[in-house]
């Protein structure tokens, strides 16, 4: 092993507003002071309770994503866990977010995106079998 994963990064306009919206479907704590970073009007932290951290660096020029189309394709998604899906992008919608896919209802996840225009995905858990 070369390296340990300190966080991912995602792009965006403000980013005191995405740090913001990823807190409420994760949960965590935002701009949690940390010396690996400056927190300023250019970067946003979100320490989730699982240890796991996003940040958001400003993009003057920030060109979203665009679903399905290859000449702006999204780069990368997070895969986000959920128990009741329907209820998941019901509070997901509350929060700024929009529909991508929805897959008319026939699978087990939704692709959204987050106000910044970041596609990701909202996967019903499968509850787990006793002695698995």
């Amino acid at each position: 092993m070369i390296a340990k994963l300190q966080c991912v990064v995602l792009d965006c306009p403000d980013v005191l507003e995405l740090a913001r919206f990823y807190r409420s479907l994760l949960g965590g704590e935002v701009n949690r002071p940390d010396p690996r970073w400056s927190l300023d009007e250019h970067w946003s932290t979100l320490h989730t309770d699982g240890g796991f951290v996003l940040a958001f660096q400003h993009a003057e020029d920030h060109r979203p994503p665009r679903w399905g189309d290859p000449a702006r394709p999204q780069q990368f998604h997070l895969d986000l866990g959920v128990e009741d899906l329907d209820g998941a992008v019901a509070g997901a919608l509350a929060l700024g977010g929009t529909v991508l896919d929805d897959g008319g209802g026939e699978r087990g996840w939704v692709v959204l995106a987050d106000p910044a225009g970041h596609p990701f995905c909202l996967v019903r858990e499968q509850p787990s079998r006793p002695g698995a």
